[in-house]
């Protein structure tokens, strides 16, 4: 199979930065540092709205970029499908005039991040509250049925993960489903052809590698730590790789 192609911007030949959270809420205790305080997630949006950026959806970024008008956009997206999504990160992306895609994982509705077993418990949105979101203007995408690895499952089961969310979250929320996110970044040239082929229109990853492009989307963690200045430095890294790759 033919190694996908990057997906490039008209204007300076890079995609956008695509910013990857997960959950958004108070923790004393985050071993997986997968969790931004209140305070600071409310901080690193108010530095992108400073710098001129609007914080998208990969929904509303893809269709940006393949007409050109892709500039002072930014990715924003969040894995696990955590349920302060809907209690936490709606009511600022509101505030700010942001929109994002939340993957969610759609065998695990009202459930728990059980694949953390060091971490604290976190609520996963339950099909109402992913209904809600989506009918709030966020973008809902997979993450598979119950988050593991899918480089190593059998066809049947890749196809399951892949295939079956994305109709049971279309089924929830009455849209299409058109983005996948790999978890743990899991990704093969294997596990983009199923992706492709089951309909699916992008795909996110995690790290730039011989596979990045539509299907394999890089993207660029955000963590409880990232002030301004991290923040600028991940944006300039974001540029100069993008620009190597090039």
């Amino acid at each position: 199979m033919a190694q996908p192609q990057p997906t490039r911007t008209r204007s300076t030949g890079t995609f956008p930065l695509v910013l990857m959270y997960h959950s958004v809420s108070s923790c004393s205790q985050d071993p997986y540092r997968v969790t931004v305080g209140p305070d600071r997630f409310e901080q690193q949006l108010r530095w992108l709205r400073r710098h001129g950026l609007r914080g998208t959806s990969m929904r509303e970024l893809l269709d940006a970029e393949s007409t050109g008008h892709s500039r002072g956009l930014i990715g924003l997206t969040f894995d696990d499908g955590y349920a302060d999504f809907g209690e936490t990160v709606l009511p600022a992306l509101r505030r700010y005039g942001f929109t994002a895609t939340v993957f969610v994982l759609a065998e695990r509705l009202g459930g728990h991040n059980a694949w953390d077993p060091e971490g604290p418990r976190k609520a996963l949105m339950t099909a109402e509250e992913v209904r809600r979101v989506a009918a709030d203007g966020m973008e809902v995408g997979s993450h598979g049925m119950l988050h593991q690895p899918l480089g190593s499952v059998s066809e049947a089961a890749l196809l399951d993960e892949v295939r079956r969310s994305r109709t049971v979250l279309e089924r929830i929320t009455g849209q299409d489903v058109r983005g996948f996110c790999y978890p743990y970044g899991d990704v093969s040239e294997r596990v983009i052809e199923t992706v492709r082929s089951t309909g699916y229109d992008y795909g996110c990853a995690i790290w730039n590698s011989a596979l990045s492009g539509r299907y394999a989307l890089p993207r660029t963690y955000v963590g409880d730590r990232d002030r301004a200045l991290r923040l600028h430095a991940k944006r300039l890294r974001h540029e100069w790789t993008s620009r190597v790759r090039r």
